[in-house]
C-alpha cells in the first residue's frame, strides 16, 4: 500500500510538472498492463511492479527536467550571441563611418568606404612622372630635388616642413599682393574709390544681397547663405527656346567626380599677409606637406615647340551649318600669315614680340572686323559684376569695358565673331562656394545651367560648340570649372598651367594684376633707376604651395644681395614691398598654391625685370610676346643654385632685359578708358587671334 502511494506521488509530482493534465496514463512493467487515472482514486498496480513504476516516473520527471533546464540554456546562449553579434555590426559601422570621416575632412559621408573623388576617372588628373602630385591627400613631408647632393638625375630629398600659420588670404588695409575682398562677410563694392585714399578694400556683407534670382538658374542668396539645388537650376521652359535649324547641343554631362580636396577648394588665400609688428616672422607653413617638384618639367623652349604644334594640328569643330564670318575668319588669317614686314613702328618694339609683322597686322584687322557679341542672360553679383580691385581685377576690368566698348560690340548676333560669357569666376565663388566644404560641385553645376540654358535659348553655341565663345576667369579654380562644360571655348585664365588642361593656340593666359585704385589703377607706376637698385633679387609672400618654403629654407637670410623674406612687417601704403620691387635688379616670381602669381606683372609694373619659377605656367600673351627677351625663367630644382644663376647674367643683358621691361610695360597697364596696346586690347586681340587660326569653314 505505501508503494502505491509513493508511484502515486510520483506521477502526480510528473502531473504537476506538465502544462496539461493526464488523463490516462497506461504503464507496461515488467510484462503486466497498468492503469493510472487522474480522475479516479482506483489504483491497479501490482506490488510487485511498484519499484520499477516508481523508477520510470523518476527518469520521465528528470528527462523532462532536462529538457527543459536544456531549452533555457540555449535559448540564454542565443540572446547572448545575438546581443555581441549586434554589437560587433555596431562596431563595424562606426568604424566605417570614422574612417570615411578621416578620409573626408569635410565630413560629407558617402555611401561607400573609399569616397568617389579619389577613384580616378578619365576627366580627373593623372598622375605622371613630370606631373606634381594632387594636392587632394596632407602629407608630412616635402620632396625635391637636390643638384648638390643627389647622386642621380632623379635623386630626391626629404625634408621636413612645419607651418606657423594657416595662411589665410586676406590682407589688412596695406596689404600687396593680397585681396582684402576673399573675406565672405565684408560689403560689396565695385570700383568705387577715394582717388586720397591710399588703400581701398572691398567687403562683401553678409546682407549685401538679400535675395538674388539668377536669371532661370534657380539661384536663392539670403543674408550670405546659398540655397541651391540641381533640381532647382532648371532650363529655359520650351516655350522659350527658339526654333533652331537643328536641336540645341547642350554641354556635356555634368562630370560626378568632385574635385579633389586642395588648396583651390580652400577659402581663397591672399598672396601675402603684413605682420602687426617687427618681430621675426617664421616662414615655414603650418600644415605638413609632402610635395614633389616634377621630375620633367615644361621648360619654355618646349612650350614654343608645343604651341607650333596645335598651331599646325588644332581645329576647333567644324560648324554645324556656314555663316558669313567664317568666310571673314579665313580670309583675316590669310591676310595675317601673308603681311607685310613692318620695319619701323614707334608704338610697337619689335624684339618684344615673336613676330612683330604679324601681331602689328592681326591687331590692324581685329579693330576693323572683329565684333563680339555678349550675352544678356544672367543675373549679378556672378553675372555681369565686374569687380575692379584686388588679384582677381583683370576678369573685372575685361568686362567692364568689354561691355562698354562701341568699337567692338554687336547687338546683332549674325555679325558676331565671337560671343562673351560674361559671368566673374571670383564671384561666382564667393556667391556659391560653401566654407570648408573643399567641393566645387555646385560652382560647376551652376556653369552649366548657365551653359544649357543658352544653348536651349539660342542658336549660337549649337552651331559651334561654344568654339566661337569665350569666357575672361582669373579665379585659381577657374580651369577645372569649365573644364569639361566649356572645354571647347576660347578660355582665357590666370591659372595657365598646361599639365591642367590648359591648350596652347586656343586658350589665352591672362596677366593676373593687382588693381589697388580703381580710379587710379596706374598709381606708383615705375620702378628707381638702374643705379639705385642694389639689391640683387627680392621676394616677399606667404607659405603657399610646396615651393616657397623650399626658396626660404635655401635663401632667407642666407645672404645680403639676396632679399627672400616670408611675411613682411606691416608698413603704411605697404611701402616695404614696393620699395624693395623698385630697388631691386631682378623681382622673384614664385608660384604658389597654383602657377600663376601677380608678382609677374606687379615686377613688370615697377620696372624690375621678372624671374620665374614656376615649372609649366604659361605666361600672358604668350602666342605674341617673347618672354625670353624681358625675364629670367629658372626651373624649381635650380632654386640651391638661383644666385648663381642671376650673377652668370651679364651686366650688358640685365640691361637691356631692364629696357625691355620697360618697353613692355604699355601692354600690361589697365586705363579708366582703354587705350591702344593696352592690357585690354592684348586680351581682346590674343582671343581673336587664336580664334581665327582655330576656326574651320562648313
Amino acid at each position: 500500500m505505501a508503494a502505491a502511494e509513493t508511484l502515486k506521488l510520483a506521477f502526480g509530482v510528473l502531473k504537476g510538472s506538465r502544462s496539461t493534465k493526464f488523463k490516462s496514463v497506461p504503464v507496461l512493467l515488467r510484462g503486466s498492463y497498468f492503469q493510472i487515472n487522474d480522475q479516479s482514486s482506483e489504483k491497479i498496480l501490482p506490488a510487485s511492479s511498484l519499484d520499477a513504476g516508481v523508477a520510470m516516473a523518476i527518469g520521465q520527471r528528470q528527462l523532462f527536467s532536462n529538457f527543459s533546464r536544456m531549452g533555457q540554456e540555449l535559448f540564454s546562449i542565443f540572446q547572448l550571441e545575438r546581443k555581441r553579434l549586434l554589437g560587433f555590426i555596431s562596431i563595424t559601422i562606426a568604424i566605417i563611418l570614422a574612417f570615411q570621416y578621416l578620409e573626408l575632412p569635410y565630413g560629407a559621408v558617402q555611401p561607400t568606404v573609399f569616397s568617389g573623388n579619389k577613384i580616378p576617372t578619365s576627366d580627373s588628373t593623372r598622375f605622371q612622372a613630370a606631373d606634381l602630385p594632387s594636392n587632394s591627400e596632407t602629407f608630412k613631408n616635402m620632396t625635391y630635388l637636390n643638384q648638390e647632393n643627389s647622386t642621380g638625375e632623379n635623386a630626391l630629398e626629404i625634408v621636413d616642413i612645419t607651418k606657423t600659420s594657416e595662411v589665410k588670404d586676406n590682407v589688412l588695409s596695406t596689404g600687396l599682393i593680397s585681396e582684402p575682398a576673399r573675406e565672405l562677410d565684408r560689403s560689396l563694392e565695385f570700383g568705387v574709390t577715394d582717388e586720397s585714399s591710399t588703400e581701398e578694400s572691398i567687403e562683401i556683407s553678409n546682407n549685401g544681397y538679400a535675395t538674388g534670382q539668377t536669371g532661370n538658374l534657380g539661384l536663392s542668396i539670403h543674408n550670405n547663405t546659398v540655397s541651391h539645388s540641381p533640381s532647382h537650376l532648371a532650363l529655359p521652359s520650351p516655350t522659350e527656346v527658339s526654333q533652331n535649324i537643328t536641336p540645341p547641343m547642350l554641354s556635356n554631362d555634368y562630370d560626378e567626380t568632385e574635385f579633389t580636396e586642395d588648396e583651390r577648394f580652400k577659402p581663397p588665400q591672399d598672396d601675402v599677409k603684413i605682420v602687426e609688428n617687427n618681430s621675426s616672422v617664421s616662414s615655414m607653413p603650418k600644415e605638413t606637406k609632402r610635395s614633389q617638384i616634377p621630375v620633367e618639367a615644361t621648360t619654355i623652349s618646349k612650350m614654343n615647340e608645343l604651341l607650333l604644334q596645335n598651331r599646325a594640328s588644332y581645329r576647333s569643330m567644324r560648324p554645324r551649318w556656314s555663316a558669313a564670318v567664317d568666310q571673314e575668319l579665313l580670309q583675316t588669317r590669310s591676310e595675317i600669315e601673308n603681311a607685310p614686314i613692318v620695319n619701323d613702328d614707334i608704338n610697337l618694339y619689335a624684339p618684344l614680340f615673336r613676330n612683330v609683322s604679324r601681331f602689328k597686322r592681326s591687331y590692324e584687322l581685329m579693330e576693323r572686323t572683329l565684333k563680339v557679341y555678349v550675352y544678356r542672360e544672367g543675373a549679378k553679383p556672378i553675372m555681369h559684376s565686374p569687380y575692379l580691385l584686388g588679384i582677381y581685377a583683370s576678369e573685372g576690368w575685361f568686362m567692364k569695358q568689354m561691355k562698354a566698348s562701341k568699337q567692338f560690340v554687336t547687338t546683332d548676333p549674325k555679325k558676331a565673331h565671337l560671343f562673351y560669357l560674361p559671368f566673374s569666376s571670383r564671384m561666382l565663388e564667393e556667391t556659391l562656394y560653401v566654407q570648408n566644404s573643399h567641393s566645387s560641385r555646385n560652382l560647376v553645376q551652376y556653369l552649366k545651367n548657365y551653359v544649357d540654358m543658352i544653348a536651349g535659348k539660342h542658336n549660337f553655341w549649337n552651331r559651334t560648340g561654344g568654339a566661337d565663345h569665350f569666357l575672361v576667369a582669373c579665379h585659381d579654380w577657374a580651369p577645372k570649372e569649365t573644364r569639361k562644360n566649356m572645354a571647347r571655348c576660347l578660355r582665357a585664365l590666370c591659372n595657365s598651367d598646361v599639365k591642367e588642361g590648359f591648350v596652347l593656340g586656343k586658350d589665352v593666359s591672362l596677366p593676373e594684376t593687382y588693381v589697388r585704385n580703381a580710379q587710379r589703377p596706374t598709381r606708383n607706376l615705375g620702378g628707381n633707376r638702374i643705379s639705385k637698385r642694389k639689391t640683387l633679387a627680392f621676394f616677399a609672400g606667404g607659405m603657399h604651395g610646396y615651393l616657397r618654403p623650399i626658396l626660404l629654407q635655401h635663401w632667407e637670410n642666407k645672404d645680403p644681395d639676396m632679399k627672400i623674406f616670408g611675411i613682411l612687417p606691416k608698413s603704411k601704403g605697404n611701402r616695404n614691398y614696393i620699395q624693395y620691387m623698385k630697388n631691386s635688379k631682378y623681382c622673384i616670381c614664385a608660384k604658389g598654391y597654383e602657377v600663376n602669381s601677380p608678382r609677374v606683372v606687379e615686377a613688370i609694373f615697377f620696372e624690375c625685370v621678372p624671374v620665374i619659377i614656376s615649372d609649366n605656367f604659361v605666361p600672358p600673351f604668350f602666342e605674341m610676346l617673347n618672354w625670353e627677351s624681358f625675364a629670367v625663367f629658372v626651373l624649381e630644382k635650380d632654386i640651391p643654385n638661383l644666385k648663381s644663376i642671376l650673377l652668370s647674367i651679364p651686366q650688358r643683358r640685365y640691361l637691356q632685359m631692364q629696357m625691355m621691361v620697360k618697353k613692355v610695360q604699355q601692354h600690361f597697364l589697365w586705363h579708366r578708358s582703354p587705350v591702344k596696346y593696352d592690357i585690354f586690347h592684348m586680351i581682346l586681340h590674343s582671343i581673336w587671334y587664336n580664334r581665327v587660326f582655330t576656326a574651320k569653314a562648313r
